[in-house]
């Protein structure tokens, strides 16, 4: 460990639960990266992933975005081409993009699809599904309205899902943000979060939530705070 880092680990303290504008404050003092570190939020659930009705996912528009850009291809028919590239989508198209992701390409963040098109690109699904990128009518990336859709994720629209240790892991920002704009947008997933909980779930829903930068150390927050 670096000198740097040594010193970042040393202002958190290992065993005090964090305020929210706490935590948001603390991880811009700690960030050791010399680039504009992503803000991310790791919520740890009482949930078992296996089961396909606590398997929770879902989507949520941050009010101050990511503070990153995302590149957005749309899967779609010819009449929608023009909706999606006024909207901003980065590629439009079917068939072309089709072959170039068979054939490894993924350098998008997003892909949106109408639903007429579903059928073409279902043989997509080993490429995309393992990287989050396939498109899903729960997440609202399959829709007929591209351009609503294009502009949701431009605005700041994330895609959340539990992972199979039971953890929501996701950017609310970088370490350039202020501090209340920080707070707001981990306000806003947490809520959405909370919004997923199943109805099968038992006991303690949000177990944990740490707050950290890219490469800095993880700082816990109070839980029970988030539980209204």
């Amino acid at each position: 460990m670096t000198k740097k880092r040594k010193a970042a680990a040393a202002k958190v303290d290992k065993n005090k639960f964090y305020t929210l504008k706490e935590a948001s404050t603390l991880v811009k003092e700690v960030n050791t990266t010399k680039f504009d570190a992503s803000v991310d939020l790791h919520v740890r659930l009482g949930v078992d992933p296996k089961k396909a009705d606590q398997s929770i996912r879902g989507t949520v528009s941050l009010p101050h975005g990511t503070g990153k850009t995302k590149r957005v291809l749309v899967l779609c028919t010819p009449d929608k081409e023009n909706d999606a590239k006024a909207a901003g989508a980065d590629f439009v198209g079917l068939d072309e993009y089709i072959s170039k992701i068979e054939g490894g390409w993924v350098d998008v963040d997003v892909i949106i699809a109408t639903p007429s098109v579903m059928p073409k690109i279902g043989r997509l699904g080993k490429v995309l599904g393992p990287r989050n990128l396939m498109p899903n009518p729960k997440t609202g990336t399959v829709t007929n309205d591209v351009a609503a859709a294009v502009n949701e994720v431009k605005g700041g629209k994330i895609a959340f899902k539990v992972d199979k240790a039971g953890i929501i892991h996701a950017s609310i920002g970088r370490v350039s943000f202020a501090t209340e704009k920080l707070v707001e947008n981990s306000q806003e997933l947490i809520n959405a979060i909370i919004r997923a909980k199943p109805a099968t779930a038992k006991g303690t829903y949000v177990k944990s939530v740490f707050m950290a930068s890219s490469m800095s150390p993880g700082i816990a927050l109070d839980a029970k705070a988030f539980i209204q």
